[in-house]
């Protein structure tokens, strides 16, 4: 009888490591860092085992270990001591990212410096935009202007990327023109276009200090049962001048992943997101998953269409690698 034997490229692990579709590598990763205004705090994110909100004061000691790992990039959040309904924290020249931005370019300038730009961690309601009081709702021209002073903020702080996760129609287009109009024509936006309004972010809003006070986001997050949608995002934000687009969640929309890789060339960030992470820390702690899990869910990223990944496993998979995990 005749059949196919598959088996060949399979027989040993140099024969699988050269005939191999798909790698993680160091370049892929982003790593989230919580910094936190008030001082001389590490502090583990009780949701996140192995997270940390950590001051400015204690930031040095993270870069240093960040860098020595081989992590090229790093992607700051922002947890500032006072909140207010315009989240003026979010545009301050001095504020938390921008000094955590300075320090980290000061101690390492390679290294990538990535700025979410928001405002809903700086925002007394904890939404991503200004409010409209008849409506209770995120007014999205009034928003606009103040994601524009953000990014720019963050520009003259020194960050190499521009990352706005709002969600506001037209902020992809109003925040290029704004960083052009004021000589940062260079600096590139990585957009989170594609980005559901999910229940995986639980954790992060515990690390962030930017759970809603009231509602929630589906008013401009993306509904979960779509995925047209995503597509009438991406061209959206590639037209208004985006150079990566993030999927976020990952795990549960590798669908959209690889629909995204399909319909563009631009470089595709998969966010492995709080949940995600806090499940798989959890269930590996517990001895109920091998901790290889960990790979082979950054492998699925990249199967489906992923050039970069944001995950909190950042570090574990540098030493993976190391290892030859991968």
């Amino acid at each position: 009888m005749k059949f196919d034997r598959h088996r060949r490229l399979r027989s040993s692990q140099f024969m699988r490591d050269i005939v191999r579709e798909n790698s993680l590598s160091k370049n892929d990763l982003i790593y989230p860092i919580f910094v936190v205004e008030e001082p001389d705090i590490k502090k583990e994110v009780p949701s996140m085992k192995g997270v940390f909100q950590i001051s400015l004061n204690r930031l040095e000691e993270e870069i240093h270990e960040v860098v020595k790992l081989g992590i090229k990039s790093v992607i700051f959040f922002g947890v500032p001591n006072e909140k207010d309904a315009l989240g003026t924290g979010a545009y301050d020249e001095n504020g938390i990212v921008q000094e955590a931005c300075k320090l980290s370019k000061k101690l390492y300038p390679e290294l990538l410096v990535i700025l979410d730009t928001c405002m809903c961690e700086y925002t007394d309601h904890g939404h991503c935009g200004v409010i409209n009081e008849e409506t209770q709702d995120v007014d999205n021209d009034r928003s606009l202007p103040l994601l524009v002073k953000t990014a720019v903020s963050q520009a003259k702080a020194g960050a190499d990327i521009i990352a706005p996760s709002n969600m506001m129609d037209g902020f992809v287009a109003e925040i290029r023109k704004g960083l052009d109009e004021n000589g940062f024509e260079h600096i590139p936006i990585m957009s989170y276009g594609i980005k559901y309004a999910s229940k995986f972010y639980g954790p992060f809003r515990d690390a962030a200090e930017s759970t809603p006070s009231f509602g929630d986001r589906r008013t401009y997050q993306m509904d979960p049962a779509n995925r047209r949608d995503a597509l009438r995002e991406l061209e959206s934000d590639e037209r208004e001048g985006a150079d990566m687009m993030i999927v976020k969640p990952a795990l549960s929309y590798l669908d959209i992943i690889r629909d995204v890789r399909n319909s563009s060339n631009l470089p595709i960030v998969a966010y492995n997101v709080s949940g995600e992470y806090s499940m798989t820390r959890n269930a590996v702690d517990q001895g109920l998953l091998d901790e290889e899990v960990i790979m082979e869910q950054m492998l699925s990223m990249k199967r489906a269409g992923a050039d970069l990944i944001i995950t909190y496993f950042a570090k574990d998979l540098c030493k993976m690698i190391d290892k030859g995990e991968n």
